[in-house]
């Protein structure tokens, strides 16, 4: 028989809910979990996980293409969509199985339905529309995610216009496709079918691709693409699409108005996402909802006591690494420990699995100037790194930036092969509140790519050794 009491409950089994749910009962909560679809949410079975097993099967068959730079022979390379894609998926349901055995060794109830919150502390389950059950909790964390933002104009039927969960199953490749936003969503994507051979446009309101980063990154985000053969459509929308049996053909505007039309076999919309707020029973409590997004304080906490909400749903960055650390952080402060945090947006990471991979983490060269800081700034070439002409990855660059009266390390930038795995250093320095001194005094080991965040670091202060 399935307890209806708890102590925790989580509505949502993705990143953020099921750590959350972990550490709840790590802590000593009776804790459930409710869960409509798929334990890992959006973020390991159609997001962050099976699209890095589809990139990575890119970046393979693009190095084998390129395997005569290494003095290997690979004649005649192709590849087998439906098992590129099949392995995508037996990656996700792995690791879905695993959070499944994560609640299982953590005593964790996992309920499977759709939850509403009913009143303070009281939720309603239901299947297939009909009622199982209703539960009570002193403590209910709402961890429902999001979903791909649609353009009215632009209706998704699946097929010829999809989202991002129809694109990471493509039957067959289109030979031509035009992506809708270059934020880190649309990018992975135009790198992905760009390096199978698909010519791939990408449209852009903003006046540069990967408009959150560095301006300096995404500029050379912008050249690395556009060498690969992509063609980059900044400062314009969509403004109609005509569909005929075979293709799309879509109205571009600029930014002076100028128009032009690209006709593709596909469409991919990657505008963003939007917080699932509908049909939980928010306007049942008193919840307060502000643009698709719950509102919350520091700690998750929404203006309803003993409601919490965290992840996407709870507003930007939408991160799944965010999301578990709010998990974390809402579930410690509910237990009252006194060395709990808020998080600071300016210590999470942002990476883009693109090829180049772009991560970064804290304020832009740009940011931080309008924020007041006197800056330095460092800089350091892929091509001045013996481990990256190894790996023959010499394209990319590490960028630092640094307050000049305290030394503090504001922000750091990067784009090159496995930048998204170096990042981490410059994140646990900012976190430790480091300066310049700490990283310069750091020993890295050679040889390795990490030895360009020390080199960036002493070319901020004049002190390069390699370049």
């Amino acid at each position: 028989m399935v307890e209806k009491s708890y102590d925790v409950i989580v509505i949502g089994a993705g990143p953020g809910g099921y750590v959350a749910a972990i550490r709840a009962a790590q802590l000593g909560y009776k804790t459930a979990v409710i869960e409509r679809e798929h334990l890992g949410g959006i973020c390991l079975n159609w997001g962050c996980i099976p699209t890095k097993a589809l990139l990575r099967a890119a970046e393979i068959y693009h190095l084998i293409q390129n395997a005569k730079a290494y003095g290997i022979h690979a004649d005649n390379v192709s590849f087998d969509l439906p098992k590129l894609i099949a392995r995508s998926r037996k990656v996700a349901d792995k690791l879905s199985r695993g959070v499944g055995h994560l609640m299982k060794k953590n005593k964790i109830t996992v309920i499977d339905g759709d939850a509403t919150l009913l009143g303070k502390g009281k939720i309603g389950v239901t299947k297939d529309g009909s009622s199982i059950a209703e539960y009570d909790a002193p403590h209910i964390i709402i961890a429902t995610g999001s979903r791909a933002k649609e353009l009215p104009h632009m209706p998704v039927d699946g097929k010829m216009i999809c989202t991002y969960k129809q694109a990471m199953v493509p039957e067959s490749l289109p030979k031509s496709l035009l992506v809708i936003g270059s934020g880190a969503i649309g990018i992975e994507f135009a790198s992905f079918y760009r390096t199978l051979g698909v010519q791939v446009s990408v449209v852009e309101q903003m006046d540069r691709i990967l408009p959150l980063e560095d301006e300096e990154i995404s500029a050379l985000a912008a050249k690395a693409f556009i060498k690969s053969g992509m063609n980059l459509l900044t400062g314009s929308i969509a403004e109609s699409v005509k569909k005929s049996s075979s293709n799309l053909i879509t109205t571009i505007k600029n930014a002076v108005g100028e128009l032009q039309k690209i006709e593709t076999e596909r469409i991919i919309l990657a505008i963003g996402i939007t917080g699932n707020v509908e049909n939980i029973g928010l306007e049942n409590v008193g919840v307060t909802v502000d643009q698709g997004n719950i509102h919350t304080d520091g700690w998750g906490r929404t203006d309803v006591e003993g409601i919490y909400a965290i992840g996407d749903v709870a507003g930007p960055p939408w991160l799944a690494h965010k999301a578990m650390h709010e998990g974390v952080i809402c579930v410690e402060k509910i237990a009252g420990l006194t060395n709990v945090h808020p998080i600071n947006p300016n210590n999470i990471p942002a990476c883009t699995y693109s090829s180049p991979q772009i991560a970064s983490v804290g304020m832009s060269e740009a940011a931080a100037i309008e924020a007041g800081h006197e800056v330095k700034v460092g800089r350091y070439p892929f091509l001045a790194n013996g481990k990256a002409i190894a790996l023959g990855e010499s394209e990319g660059t590490i960028k630092t930036v640094f307050d000049t009266a305290t030394g503090e390390l504001l922000g750091a930038h990067m784009i090159g092969t496995d930048v998204t795995e170096l990042i981490q250093g410059y994140t646990i320095a900012k976190t430790m509140e480091g300066t310049e001194e700490e990283l310069m005094h750091t020993v890295f080991p050679h040889p390795t790519l990490s030895e360009m965040m020390h080199e960036s670091v002493l070319n901020a202060y004049g002190r390069t050794l390699h370049l």
